[in-house]
């Protein structure tokens, strides 16, 4: 079992975020939040452990992870998932009460601050967080995409706040202001992303009502939250996983994508190769290339059958899971190839190709390709992958024929 956790562990993305640890049973034992989640994870398999560290490795069955853009962002999340789940080894956090806290005061117009101390006012709280510095950090990043009132803040420095964009106009309406604020609590909640679904289905409320105006300014409140939801540079990117499960007929949210691609010049210089996301991010430490050794001569289907013997035999031998969902640049041709190969190593992860000019997406074991609305999100996420795993294999391309040239 820690070998599994270790293998999880090494195959975590090198990025911020929050990672919870389960039990046996799934049940969340701790949650934690780290710069680097690669980093944090491999750390918990060294020497010199802690005693209590000790009892957490040993009592964790599994791992899982959730990306965000930041450390202050992760400091957010960490804290509304412990709440929520109240892990047994999450006790500082739970019972602490010298933490900071955020504090949305009970008012007509409600104001944000940070507080040590949680009053029976009608305020609501959030938290507590372990450290303040980045919880001040992060609530400036707040600010800056949803500016709001401060607790007994000096008029001057109100005056200036307005001046910038901080603080809202003297005149602001107060409707827009109330969902200003349940934006802001929900982001504190860990609800982001439920925020940006819903933003989503208004917008294309408003567009269907030909109120182009409305529906622009909830894109835009869309791209402001997607900068602060968990883990997603495309606000659109866990809209688009979604969509792919429904389209694709998915039993769930492909969270690990890897894409393919082949980059050759009349059979010279060929290489493949594969990248993988992550939550719709690109995760560069699981990218991998390929030297094509076994194939000669002008045949994409070939080095496309070995690029992906090669890497599934591999992760096979290494018992590490398979991704969620495979992509493959090309047509229906190429989809076949790869999923003999996948059937020859008793592999049956989903399997999707994107063709390049109509774009039609062929799905293993499905006659007719599917096609996606030229603005859906879905589509989106599937041209950024592909199109990343072109790039990558293009520039592999570019530095084998270099050091041809050279001879070096």
């Amino acid at each position: 079992m820690k070998n599994i956790l270790k293998e999880k562990a090494a195959l975590a993305p090198d990025a911020p975020g929050v990672y919870l640890m389960k039990d046996a049973s799934g049940k969340v034992i701790y949650i934690g939040k780290a710069k680097s989640l690669k980093e944090r994870l491999k750390s918990y398999f060294h020497q010199g452990l802690s005693s209590k560290t000790k009892a957490l490795v040993l009592n964790a069955c599994d791992i899982g992870y959730r990306l965000c853009p930041d450390e202050s962002m992760a400091l957010i999340l960490e804290a509304s998932l412990v709440h929520k789940y109240k892990p047994k080894y999450n006790v500082a956090l739970r019972d602490d009460k010298s933490f900071p806290m955020v504090k949305i005061t009970n008012e007509e117009f409600p104001a944000v601050g940070i507080t040590r101390k949680k009053e029976k006012d009608g305020a609501r709280y959030f938290g507590p967080y372990t450290n303040a510095g980045l919880l001040r950090k992060a609530m400036k990043t707040i600010r800056r995409y949803f500016p709001y009132l401060v607790i007994k803040q000096p008029p001057n420095e109100t005056r200036i706040d307005r001046l910038i964009g901080l603080s809202p106009d003297k005149d602001f309406d107060k409707r827009a202001y109330a969902k200003r604020i349940r934006a802001i609590s929900l982001i504190l909640e860990g609800n982001s992303e439920n925020l940006v679904m819903r933003l989503f289905k208004d917008m294309s409320l408003k567009s269907r009502r030909m109120d182009f105006e409305g529906a622009g300014k909830i894109r835009d409140q869309i791209i402001s939250l997607g900068a602060l939801a968990q883990g997603f540079l495309n606000p659109g990117c866990n809209l688009g996983l979604e969509e792919l499960r429904k389209a694709l007929k998915l039993n769930k949210v492909p969270e690990r994508i890897d894409a393919f691609d082949i980059s050759d010049i009349s059979g010279k210089e060929a290489c493949g190769s594969m990248v993988s996301f992550y939550r719709g991010q690109p995760d560069k430490n699981n990218y991998r290339r390929f030297r094509i050794k076994s194939v000669e001569g002008i045949d994409d289907y070939g080095m496309l059958r070995e690029v992906i013997k090669r890497r599934y035999s591999r992760l096979l031998g290494d018992n590490i899971a398979p991704p969620d969902l495979i992509i493959i640049d090309g047509g229906r041709g190429h989809l076949l190839s790869a999923k003999r190969e996948l059937d020859v190593l008793k592999i049956g992860v989903p399997l999707i190709s994107i063709a390049k000019k109509e774009e039609n997406i062929y799905i293993s074991g499905k006659k007719d390709p599917v096609r996606l609305d030229e603005y859906a999100f879905g589509l989106n996420l599937i041209r950024r992958i592909r199109d990343e795993a072109h790039r990558f294999a293009l520039a592999y391309h570019h530095l084998l024929r270099r050091k041809k040239v050279i001879g070096r």
